[in-house]
């Protein structure tokens, strides 16, 4: 049964709570204006979702509901069904950085959240979707113009942020483990392993002309030019082509990569190879098939490319395509998940390519975050001395455990894909499966 809502003010439900800049997080300071009707509709709505799944739902004024599970603690309730009810799933996120509600293991009760994404709203609301999920804003669309803006806001905030809770390689991707649980100590070989295995997927050697769409911090390009590949490697963000252009001169093959500030959709010449690793999350659905036909466009007779891509389930994506999410507004502007269907329909129907071979390593990248989100964790006071205050440092634990979260619930899974284009070419790699994976 549904239990009255308490009556004190937002500010004394959050005393204990660090206090948010309303100048920096306008959004989350606050609860948003809400009718009487439309937080009451919320409160049912949300009060009926959680007490119907496998988890415990423990409320402030002392009510419970749930099944049994994961502990989730709402502090606020009626901030946080006011803000679910105004702003849906990108409210749910506020309220957490917020500090309205927590969880002492926020990855297990992500986790149940995951997996009954489906679930969760019913199906007479979710026909509905169109009239109550907020649209992706235009100002996102991955134009070139408008890529270079969105790249800009998630990776230009820091290369000292990052280099915080990656391991040396600075690879921010998923790794391939030899077995699990994966370790700390671990993780660098572990990223390695991917390059190597992305790199041998494209038959990249000595003489290769390699073109990498994504720069990342340059590791890619360094284990390529240290196999004699000659590599162009793209990216929009400033703060990652000067970064990489250090780790490249210090590495000692600057002679053989060139770093471009530069969109895939200007990229010019041919290649005997393409890599571009967890890039075409960035795209843009609507982009998918300029990006497929720039692969298919610089490759050469013969080629090979190989990609590294998130996948979502197909039927979630066509009911989410277009709306306007947590991790877009906070992490990743224009972001979009593609699903496997969707990319190999885009490679078959807009592109000379062929899809030669495809495996999947969800559980890789469970672990990959699991390490990423407890270094961020253990160096917090480091990420404080930067300039990044508490909020953010709980949106950044937010979105580390939801995307783990993903994974480890399946809804999530990472491809390693090799297309290849009709011509005449000498050789191939043999290439193992990742551990674990599934083709």
């Amino acid at each position: 049964m549904n239990v009255p809502v308490t009556h004190r003010s937002h500010a004394e439900r959050r005393a204990d709570t660090t206090a948010v800049d309303a100048t920096r997080w306008p959004d989350v300071a606050s609860p948003p204006p809400s009718s009487r009707a439309r937080t009451a509709v919320s409160q049912a709505v949300v009060r009926g979702a959680l007490d119907r799944l496998p988890m415990h739902v423990r409320l402030a004024d002392g009510s419970q509901l749930g099944r049994g599970g994961p502990l989730l603690r709402i502090h606020d309730p009626e901030a946080f069904y006011r803000r679910i009810g105004v702003n849906g799933l990108v409210g749910f996120g506020e309220s957490y950085m917020a500090g309205e509600w927590d969880a002492p293991d926020l990855v297990a009760a992500l986790t149940v959240f995951a997996d009954h994404a489906a679930e969760l709203i019913p199906r007479s609301l979710q026909r509905l979707r169109g009239l109550w999920a907020p649209r992706q804003p235009a100002s996102q669309r991955n134009t070139p113009v408008g890529a270079r803006d969105n790249i800009s806001r998630h990776y230009d905030l820091s290369n000292d942020l990052f280099a915080l809770f990656l391991d040396g390689s600075l690879s921010y991707s998923s790794a391939v483990f030899r077995g699990f649980p994966a370790t700390w100590r671990h993780l660098e070989t572990a990223q390695h392993a991917k390059i190597d295995r992305l790199l041998d997927l494209a038959d990249v050697t000595s003489g290769t002309d390699l073109l990498e769409i994504g720069t990342g911090w340059g590791e890619l390009a360094i284990r390529a030019a240290g196999r004699g590949a000659r590599v162009t490697t793209l990216t929009l963000s400033a703060e990652q082509r000067d970064m990489a252009r250090e780790r490249i001169r210090a590495a000692g093959v600057a002679d053989r990569v060139s770093v471009e500030l530069c969109d895939y959709r200007e990229a010019r010449g041919t290649y005997d190879a393409v890599v571009s690793v967890e890039m075409i999350e960035a795209v843009g659905e609507e982009f998918w098939p300029a990006y497929f036909r720039t692969l298919d466009e610089r490759l050469a007779p013969g080629g090979r490319a190989a990609l590294q891509a998130i996948t979502m389930p197909h039927d979630r994506m066509l009911a989410s395509r277009g709306t306007f999410t947590w991790i877009h507004k906070y992490i990743f502007p224009g972001g979009q998940l593609p699903s496997v269907e969707a990319i190999e329909d885009t490679v078959r129907d807009r592109t000379g390519l062929r899809t030669a071979r495809r495996d999947g390593f969800g559980a890789h990248y469970a672990e990959t975050l699991r390490l990423w989100r407890e270094r961020f964790t253990e160096r917090a006071d480091e990420v404080e001395r930067l300039g990044f205050d508490d909020t953010f440092r709980r949106m950044w634990t937010f979105y580390l455990a939801y995307s783990e979260a993903g994974f480890r619930s399946g809804y999530l899974d990472v491809q390693q894909y090799l297309l290849t284009k009709d011509g005449p070419r000498e050789g191939s790699a043999t290439v193992p499966r990742p551990g674990g994976a599934a083709r």
